[in-house]
């Protein structure tokens, strides 16, 4: 019987598929196509300019098993706080992220105290881990499966929903058109952008978002980068 640490890398590869980059989407095609479609996103564009490489200042890619548990340690915290986090937990594993077997062999007070986790992160870690050691989310497919199937299998985990399902496509498997309606600042930047009068509901972001298709993700990167430009 393989060791447990032998196991869970095993269940935890999720090795990167091929989709469609997302930073193929600043090629000047993309640009045209943003630019021509809609107005409000032509002056971001004008106004921003070229945006950096797709991973510029997040952490080197890691595998899906990998992302999905910094995702989760991340969930409602400052960066800060998910970074002081994230060193707890791996600083408990030798360094590197844990494998399923081994979140499912921990504690979970002694890791939820180690780690600084709350009791639902715990859960929701082990919830990650069963759901990959019993072959129920199988990591290695996510990059052969569309948007929705991706977004489907993710959030059958508890503590996995859509939004960290938009994260996971965009920056994980960098998938080039994603609209991620659930996240605070893309609503925050329509707001701004589009002068509506409150922050728009999901239906309305997509109706706004429609005619950026099929470059949906690097519209959202110059909403966020619009964020930064604004007066606090």
């Amino acid at each position: 019987m393989p060791p447990a640490r032998a196991l869970g890398r095993q269940a935890a590869s999720g090795r990167r598929g091929r989709p469609p980059a997302a930073g193929s989407g600043t090629s000047r095609a993309a640009l045209s196509h943003l630019r021509a479609s809609d107005a409000v996103m032509a002056r971001l564009i004008e106004e921003i300019g070229p945006l950096g490489n797709f991973r510029e200042g997040r952490p080197a890619p890691e595998d899906h098993y990998g992302a999905l548990v910094r995702s989760i340690v991340g969930q409602q915290l400052s960066v800060l706080a998910a970074r002081a986090i994230w060193g707890r937990l791996i600083e408990r594993f030798g360094g590197r992220p844990p494998t399923p077997v081994e979140i499912l062999a921990d504690d979970p007070d002694e890791l939820r105290a180690a780690a600084g986790l709350s009791n639902a992160k715990v859960g929701f870690l082990r919830s990650l881990a069963e759901h990959v050691v019993a072959g129920e989310l199988e990591l290695d497919r996510l990059g052969e499966l569309d948007d929705a199937e991706v977004t489907v299998e993710l959030v059958a985990v508890k503590g996995i929903g859509p939004w960290s399902a938009d994260m996971f496509l965009m920056f994980q498997l960098e998938r080039p058109d994603v609209l991620p309606v659930g996240d605070l600042g893309i609503r925050r930047a329509m707001e701004r952008a589009y002068a509506l009068p409150a922050l728009p509901a999901p239906a309305q972001m997509q109706e706004i978002g429609e005619p950026w298709r099929p470059y949906r993700t690097l519209a959202c990167r110059y909403l966020w980068s619009s964020l930064r430009n604004q007066p606090v």
